[in-house]
C-alpha cells in the first residue's frame, strides 16, 4: 500500500514539472484573457463543423487559432512560434492542423491537436490555452 502511495506521490511531482516546463517559455509572454465566439455569428460559424479553424486576432502573443476536432474537443493556441520572440515573421500560417511558421531560418511545423512540434528546432510546442464550449458559446482563456 505504501509504494502505491509512494507512486502517486512521484506521478503528481512529475505532472507539475510538466506544466511548470510548458508554462514557462522564455520567448512568449503568459498573458491573460478570455474571449467568448458565438458560433451562430457568420465568422464563427466555421467551428461548428469538425476540421475548421478560425483565427482571431488581438489575443495572446500575436493572435490565436482555435480548432474543432469532433464538435466535443476543441483546442486553442498561441499563434505566435513558440520557438521565436515575437517578431515581424513569427505569426504561424495555418494549413489543415498544421501550424508553421514562416520565417526562413526554420521550418518549424506544430500540431493544431496537441501543440507538438512536427519539423524543425525547438524545445517548446505551441502556447495552448483553455477552450469551453457550452451551446452556442465557445470561450478561450488563459
Amino acid at each position: 500500500m505504501k509504494n502505491w502511495k509512494l507512486i502517486l506521490i512521484v506521478l503528481g511531482f512529475i505532472s507539475c514539472e510538466d506544466d511548470e516546463l510548458r508554462n514557462r517559455n522564455p520567448n512568449l509572454l503568459d498573458l491573460g484573457f478570455a474571449v467568448e465566439l458565438n458560433t451562430s455569428l457568420p465568422q464563427y460559424s466555421g467551428l461548428n463543423f469538425p476540421g475548421n479553424t478560425v483565427e482571431i486576432s488581438g489575443f495572446g502573443n500575436r493572435g490565436i487559432v482555435v480548432y474543432n476536432s469532433n464538435n466535443r474537443d476543441y483546442f486553442a493556441f498561441d499563434l505566435s512560434d513558440p520557438n521565436h520572440t515575437p517578431n515581424e515573421c513569427s505569426r504561424m500560417e495555418i494549413n489543415g492542423i498544421e501550424a508553421s511558421c514562416p520565417c526562413p531560418t526554420d521550418n518549424n511545423k506544430y500540431s493544431l491537436i496537441n501543440g507538438q512540434p512536427l519539423e524543425g528546432n525547438g524545445e517548446y510546442g505551441m502556447k495552448a490555452y483553455r477552450v469551453v464550449r457550452n451551446g452556442n458559446i465557445i470561450t478561450v482563456s488563459n
